[in-house]
């Protein structure tokens, strides 16, 4: 939940702002100072600021931005004011003020002046969670060849602005890969911002990525600035970019082409610099052949081409990150510490990996857990590991269950596997097999994130 902190001297306005954001899903804080203000500044983790100018107690409202935003250099600060002084208006927007709002205030202008900066907010905690989550592939620990040749591509392609398609398996870590090339290009200081194409509905891609006024279909309640338009400056990184229709495809090559968006709804055109990073596990040729994918938007991305590798063609680091994992993870684990025998990395080492890094990751966490030794053994990795692709997915998406199992877990097994055997039956085509199993597409990948069910090879 994204905290709003409103600072002005007048009661009704603190009561009539904080009241009709809460109502909004905000959490609000009140100030009826400047001083107050940037007391909770420094207490409590505040998204944004609605700044009044005019308080007579105390500091006004330019004075309190200024030791805000020295203070607080990311804070994302909205001024409001009763009189439209141009010049201090301009004034509060070059000491670093997002926003100048003039009073009276409605609650439709608060919120379509603040919504695009506490987006840039909600996300850039993502990815500080993501980061949190997954620190270990980040740093891209490994000595193989492999790896070795990754990371100097990404430091080689990272001093360009051109485009980079970045292909490989799932669980490879094809965002980290994106992430570390905007954290070593120019544009590290601006927003890298990550859509998942394949998460979202087919009809909600384009309003994510362009944006939509208020009134654009049917919930559009208020204006909502694009990722293309968050990102501006920095990088966007277009994940599963063989999942996007090519209605959305044809929009985003004119923004590679022109540097131009237009949001749902609206006839302005609004200029954006922005870097495309774009990431498939898909054969993309193939989806062209098949008339899936745009043959121009394709070559637009694959100025630079970089393969992430699978694990299984790097097994020389298998001993490094199941230790690295290992020492993660009982961070925060209150059991005594457990360490893996030697004896049970060449088990480890034998296995395919069809879900890669994260499958890893996955087997060495339920290891620390159901093992109640200090040493974990070559005989207890064996026993957690899958016999092969298709076993591990049933045996994931559908638990086996006993005679006391509560129905609607053997409901949710049974579905399981119907949803499994007709996405392998597709060739896990997800429009062929949300027809075939009459489910709107939305609603077949809401049931395959609850079963954790993803193409083991793809």
């Amino acid at each position: 939940m994204n905290t709003i902190l409103i600072v002005d001297d007048e009661k009704n306005i603190l009561k009539m702002l904080s009241q009709g954001l809460s109502l909004k899903g905000y959490e609000t804080l009140t100030a009826a100072s400047g001083e107050k203000a940037l007391q909770l500044c420094a207490s409590r983790d505040i998204d944004l600021v609605l700044l009044d100018i005019m308080m007579e107690n105390g500091m006004d409202g330019v004075e309190t931005l200024q030791k805000m935003l020295v203070r607080h250099p990311m804070l994302h600060v909205v001024m409001m004011s009763a009189q439209q002084d141009i010049e201090i208006a301009a004034k509060t927007m070059e000491l670093g003020a997002k926003r100048y709002v003039t009073k009276p205030v409605s609650m439709d202008k608060i919120l379509s002046n603040i919504e695009p900066f506490l987006e840039l907010s909600r996300l850039a905690k993502e990815n500080e969670i993501l980061k949190s989550q997954i620190g270990i592939e980040d740093e891209m620990i490994g000595k193989s060849p492999v790896v070795n040749k990754l990371r100097a591509e990404i430091r080689q392609v990272a001093t360009s602005n051109l485009g980079v398609l970045i292909s490989g398996e799932n669980g490879t870590g094809k965002q980290l890969v994106a992430n570390a090339i905007h954290q070593y290009s120019k544009r590290a200081d601006k927003p890298f911002i990550p859509l998942n194409c394949a998460a979202l509905p087919e009809e909600l891609v384009e309003s994510e990525l362009f944006g939509h006024e208020r009134g654009a279909f049917t919930g559009a309640d208020s204006m909502r600035q694009g990722r293309f338009e968050l990102a501006d400056g920095g990088t966007l990184f277009l994940d599963e970019i063989g999942d996007m229709s090519l209605k959305a495809q044809a929009k985003v090559l004119r923004v590679l082409e022109y540097g131009e968006v237009e949001r749902l709804g609206s006839q302005q055109i609004r200029n954006v610099d922005v870097r495309i990073i774009a990431a498939t596990n898909k054969n993309l040729p193939a989806e062209i052949e098949r008339g899936q994918f745009r043959n121009d938007l394709y070559y637009r991305l694959k100025i630079v081409p970089i393969d992430v590798p699978p694990l299984r063609e790097r097994i020389e680091d298998i001993p490094i990150l199941v230790k690295c994992f290992a020492e993660q993870l009982q961070m925060n684990m209150a059991s005594a510490p457990k360490t893996f025998a030697s004896e049970a990395y060449p088990t480890f080492q034998s296995y395919q990996w069809p879900g890669n890094i994260r499958e890893l990751k996955n087997i060495v966490e339920r290891l620390l857990i159901m093992v109640n030794r200090e040493i974990i053994l070559p005989t207890d990795v064996a026993e957690v590991l899958p016999l092969d692709k298709d076993a591990a997915q049933i045996a994931d998406a559908a638990p086996t269950y006993q005679s006391n199992t509560p129905l609607s877990t053997m409901v949710d097994s049974a579905e399981a596997e119907c949803i499994l055997a007709a996405l392998k039956e597709n060739d896990w085509n997800i429009r062929r097999t949300a027809e075939v199993l009459e489910v709107e597409r939305s609603n077949l990948y809401k049931k395959m994130n609850k079963y954790d069910i993803s193409r083991p090879d793809a």
